[in-house]
């Protein structure tokens, strides 16, 4: 987690819950609260003019959500939707600020989080230079593999649907389960039923 929950909780914050398919905030609407995922998944993403979804991010337990947001005054450029049910931690924007004032120490973690994330995001733009789909996937999914700390062949299940896939990637979801199918021929990656093993 980003932040301890109990010093959340001790300057101010509230538990609120959602289920899926509900909204945790709307794109162009104003950010108001530090939101930190007590458990369950969320996707940020945004809809295209065509009405596709493209998914920038699935966070999970003890991630934060957008807290780059509330330093400016801008409004939110993407959505915030529950995934599964979830429990999320909120913090009022200037309580957070007072607790950063007293805590120096916790920008250094949400910097470094934010850092883990930008680093991310620039690995996974990478492929959107690529035409080829499997080369595509290959390097999507094996970061995320890295990211967890796995090194063995076939040891991490990606959290992931094949439809998430096709929203992470910009992809169709019939060209994402054609190209799995051919990166598990290549003995890329290892499917298990529904699963996917890299």
């Amino acid at each position: 987690m980003i932040i301890c929950e109990n010093l959340l909780f001790s300057h101010g914050a509230e538990q609120q819950n959602y289920n899926s398919g509900e909204y945790i905030f709307e794109e162009e609407s104003t950010p108001k609260y530090y939101l930190q995922i007590k458990t369950g998944t969320v996707k940020i993403s945004s809809f295209l003019e065509d009405g596709k979804e493209f998914i920038h991010g699935i966070p999970f337990d003890g991630h934060c959500l957008a807290e780059t947001y509330l330093f400016h005054d801008k409004k939110y450029a993407v959505n915030a939707i529950a995934v599964t049910y979830c429990e999320i931690i909120k913090l009022e924007k200037n309580k957070l600020i007072e607790l950063l004032l007293r805590k120096p120490q916790l920008i250094f973690s949400m910097y470094s989080y934010t850092a883990d994330r930008m680093r991310y995001k620039h690995i996974t733009a990478a492929p959107f230079s690529f035409q080829d789909p499997v080369t595509k996937l290959n390097l999507i999914l094996n970061h995320v593999k890295t990211h967890f700390g796995f090194n063995d062949q076939f040891s991490f299940h990606i959290p992931y649907t094949r439809q998430q896939l096709a929203s992470l990637t910009g992809m169709r979801i019939e060209t994402v389960i054609r190209a799995i199918k051919k990166m598990e021929k290549q003995n890329m990656l290892k499917i298990d039923g529904t699963k996917i093993f890299v």
